[in-house]
């Protein structure tokens, strides 16, 4: 790295942040993953505000391009597995690892199911037309299981980590309302 350029760590609970200040930089901003640590290259005059917002705005980016590379778990269920990995160690500190993770045919009641005890997750054939996000979702609930049985404020402090939660209960809400299938966004049981 050029001695002029500087290296910042930023405090972020849900994800590591290292802030690169270039002089040489004038307006770009660009960002990368280096393992576990989001790292976004800043022009050495921008204000912290600024900062604080482009962060934000490169990490959701970041989400965006990840969640397009990631539609593979919809082929197999070791894509499903290793989704979950990754899922896992970004949301839930690697605390939350299933045994075996794989596609069932369509549940009457339930978009996806886990069994704590032998830590396995069961998800349904309907989530494979799904935007990768909302399947995201789904996984980060089941694995959330792992770690808490039940739907008490620990567990829903846990999902709330992904920061599409909301969104994509709104989706499947909506898409079982349009189809008629009656599957309530809580009976995404254990």
């Amino acid at each position: 790295m050029r001695g002029r350029d500087k290296t910042e760590q930023v405090e972020n609970p849900q994800q590591k942040v290292e802030i690169r200040r270039s002089k040489r930089r004038r307006s770009t901003i660009s960002a990368y993953r280096d393992g576990d640590t989001l790292v976004v290259l800043v022009p050495a005059g921008m204000s912290r505000a600024e900062e604080k917002r482009w962060v934000a705005e490169m990490e959701r980016k970041l989400q965006r391009t990840e969640s397009r590379r990631a539609s593979p778990p919809k082929q197999s269920d070791a894509a499903l597995l290793a989704r979950c990995a990754q899922l896992s160690a970004r949301y839930l500190d690697k605390l939350a690892l299933p045994v075996s993770v794989r596609w069932v045919p369509p549940m009457r009641t339930r978009w996806a199911s886990c069994t704590p005890t032998d830590a396995t997750i069961r998800v349904s054939e309907r989530l494979r037309q799904v935007p990768a996000w909302v399947l995201d979702y789904v996984l980060v609930h089941e694995l959330a299981h792992l770690r808490v049985p039940g739907h008490d404020a620990a567990f829903w402090e846990l999902v709330r980590r992904y920061p599409k939660t909301e969104r994509a209960i709104g989706y499947l809400e909506g898409l079982s309302a349009a189809a008629g299938w009656g599957i309530s966004v809580l009976e995404i049981e254990e």
